[in-house]
Order: structure tokens, then C-alpha cells, then sequence
């Protein structure tokens, strides 16, 4: 099958058929990728056309940057080439300097951010603790009664944000059956195994069940706190999160586009993982929390919000957590849903599955914007090559300023 007949034709082949049952899986997903709504159920996030912002171009060859990769030496380039590149965009000083596409993206194309969703998510959660909605050190509890006789039983919001829910989940993406697959079910991310027309994302955060550990104290990277901390802000708002995050980030913010989420069979928004948006508009974001949240002088994310999150993080609960062995280059916290590399200045990072990235440098005014459509669903040595290039990226921009 070759790519450019994926859904040609009128129908197209079935070979060429981009479907629930494969739009994640290699080739179907370079296509996929960049239609989600065309798959799963969608409710948008709209922009304000009126009130979009615009980068300048001061093009820089970084394709020849080369940086060490364990053993070896690699370009950007060669990164590029190698990782099923979609659509790469670097800014600095809040110019673009840098585009790359492939697979017919460009500045304009919605793509799937998957687990980037979170830390747009938590920069949302941080604008409503911002304007007193939200208690990051409340209950649960508190904004969602129902979930008194899960696991979440006693965990508070900041348990949410970090990560350190210790309820028990397998985040296994190679799973068959389980938790897992019944998640995805309930998300309208999966063909449905049975027939349950009250399955749904609530209702299947409601009977999780298991607790593992005590809350807090550990790392434990479990993709449905996010969904949870996204039906916390609509509860604590009394507003649904795409008008959340449509009034208070995307349009104040300047997005070109509007976003879109995927939602359940109710409506609920997929927060940790189904937000989809250009690339342009992805690397803008990132530029807000570089000016620490303000555009023009005006606030949108609260400077504290990005100060808290850039500052605290336990580098104790990173070592005994999940990922305590992929990062070694870096001495990691994790921390409002963002990855950190270091102390107060070190960058930060947005991470999803199949190679989706957000890599930021506010001291050094740094913007990496990365899609991809790779087979692999995590490839951590991949994942390490692009923090490298990203590092050598901000070098080289230094250095020729």
C-alpha cells in the first residue's frame, strides 16, 4: 500500500482505509494523525481570528547542527529523517528560524499532540487556580462527590498534577486486554468489545477501584489522572473544558486555528491525550510560557503557575517513579505535568506517545515544536536524540546571535 493512496478514492480500497480499529498503528497513522476528527467524536476550541499573533522568519540552516548521541555523532537532519518527522518548528527570541514538514504537513495542519494534551491541560488548571476556582492541595473529592468510593479517595488535585496518584493502572500500551483497553473503549479511542452504552470516561474513572500505593511520594505516569483533572476543571468553572480553554488560552493566547479534543460518547474531553492543533500554534504556546505566561504585557497563565512549575518537583519521587531510568543525561523532576531537566533554569518538556514533543528553554528564549507519526509508541532513545538536538540547537543560536 503506498501512502499516497491512503483514503483515495470514492470509497477507497479497504487496504487503504484509515479506521478506529487502526489509525494508531503504522502506516494508517501518517494519516490519521493529521484527521483525528474524521475518526473519533471531536468538540473544537475555537481561536479569536480577530486577535491571532505572527512570528517574523529569520531563517537559520540547523540541518547540519551535529550533537552526541550515546556513541555517535547525529544531525538534526538525520534526527529529522529518522523519526518520522511531521511537522518541526523552532522559535528564538520569538522569531521562527527554523520549519520542517513531512507527509503533506504544514504551518496550518491539526495533528494530535497525545500526551503534550497534559501539560496544556495543567497550564488550563493553572489559569483557574489563578482566578480562585481551583485548590491545587484540595480533595477531589471536593469538586467530584462521586469518586468518594474509588481509588481517588482521599487524593488531593496536586496529586493529580504530579503524578502521584497511587492508584493502580497499567499504563502498558502494548496490552491486549485489561484496564487499559477497557479505557480506551470508554474514550471512543477503540472499537468497542461489548456493547455498554454506559461506558463511558466518568463513569470509567468512577469504578477505578485499586489502590497500589499511598498517594504521593512516587512518580506513577497514569494517563487517566489527566482525564480526571480535566473533569475537575469543569466542575470547579461550572463550564465545559473546551470553552475553558478556548476563552481563558487559545484565543488571549493568539492561536491561528482552532483546536479540537476528542470526546467520549457524553462529551467528555480527552485531556490527556486527545487535543489536536498546527504545529504553529503548538510552538505559540510554547513561546507564552517562554514571556512567562504574558503576551504584550497582558496576563494569561499566571507567572506563579509557571514559576512553580518550573521550580518544584521532587527529583526523590522521579528516581523511585516509572521513567527513573530514561532521562539519565538530566537530573528530572516532573512537575504540573511537565517534565523538567534541572534546577530553575534548566528547560522543560512536553512528551507524547509516537514522538510528539514541546521542548522549552525560557533562558535562552527556546522553542522546539516537534509531530511525528512513528511506528514505535515510545522510543525512549529517540526521545533522548531529540533533547540532545534541542540543546545543540540552543548552542548553535548563541552563538551566532
Amino acid at each position: 500500500m503506498s501512502d499516497d493512496c491512503m483514503m483515495q478514492g470514492f470509497p477507497p480500497a479497504v487496504a487503504d482505509r484509515v479506521t478506529l480499529e487502526n489509525w494508531r498503528t503504522a502506516p494508517y497513522s501518517r494519516w490519521g494523525f493529521q484527521h483525528v476528527r474524521e475518526i473519533i467524536p471531536t468538540a473544537s476550541i475555537p481561536c479569536d481570528p480577530s486577535n491571532t499573533r505572527s512570528f517574523r522568519r529569520r531563517p537559520v540552516d540547523l540541518g547540519n547542527v551535529s550533537y552526541a548521541d550515546g556513541n555517535q555523532q547525529k544531525t538534526v537532519r538525520q534526527m529529522l529523517d529518522g523519526s518520522a518527522n511531521d511537522a518541526f518548528m523552532v522559535l528564538h527570541n520569538g522569531h521562527i528560524v527554523c520549519e520542517d514538514y513531512g507527509n503533506g504537513m504544514g504551518p496550518s495542519t491539526p495533528h494530535i499532540l497525545f500526551s503534550v494534551s497534559k501539560s496544556v491541560t495543567s497550564m488550563v488548571a493553572g489559569i483557574v487556580v489563578g482566578r480562585g476556582q481551583l485548590d491545587p492541595e484540595a480533595l477531589i473529592t471536593n469538586y467530584i462527590p462521586e469518586m468518594s468510593g474509588s481509588a481517588y479517595a482521599g487524593a488531593t488535585v496536586r496529586h493529580l498534577l504530579d503524578m502521584t496518584a497511587g492508584i493502580a493502572f497499567d499504563e502498558d500500551y502494548g496490552a491486549t486486554d485489561g484496564a487499559i483497553i477497557r479505557y480506551r473503549e470508554a474514550a471512543n479511542w477503540n472499537v468497542r468489545s461489548v456493547t455498554d452504552p454506559d461506558l463511558h470516561l466518568r463513569a470509567f474513572l468512577s469504578e477505578m477501584d485499586e489502590v497500589e500505593k499511598l498517594h504521593g511520594g512516587q512518580f506513577r505516569y497514569i494517563s487517566p489522572n489527566t482525564d480526571l483533572l480535566g473533569w475537575v476543571i469543569e466542575r470547579a468553572t461550572g463550564t465545559r473544558f473546551v470553552d475553558v480553554m478556548s476563552e481563558a488560552l487559545w484565543r488571549p493566547m493568539g492561536a491561528t486555528r482552532d483546536a479540537y479534543i476528542t470526546i467520549d460518547s457524553v462529551g467528555a474531553p480527552r485531556t490527556a491525550g486527545g487535543i489536536c492543533a498546527t504545529i504553529y500554534d503548538l510552538a505559540m504556546f510554547g513561546q507564552l510560557i517562554v514571556e512567562n505566561g504574558e503576551r504584550d504585557g497582558l496576563p494569561i497563565i499566571p507567572g506563579d503557575w509557571i514559576t512553580d512549575t518550573r521550580t518544584n518537583g521532587s527529583t526523590e519521587e522521579w528516581n523511585i517513579g516509572d521513567y527513573a531510568d530514561d532521562y539519565p543525561d538530566w537530573a528530572m523532576r516532573y512537575r504540573n505535568k511537565w517534565y523538567v531537566t534541572g534546577d530553575a533554569d534548566a528547560p522543560l518538556f512536553a512528551a507524547g506517545i509516537h514522538g510528539q514533543f514541546l521542548y522549552i528553554d525560557p533562558a535562552r528564549k527556546l522553542v522546539c515544536a516537534k509531530f511525528s507519526s512513528q511506528a514505535d509508541v515510545v522510543d525512549s532513545a529517540e526521545e533522548r536524540s531529540f533533547l540532545r538536538a534541542c540543546i545543540a540547537i540552543a548552542d548553535t543560536l548563541e552563538n551566532t546571535e
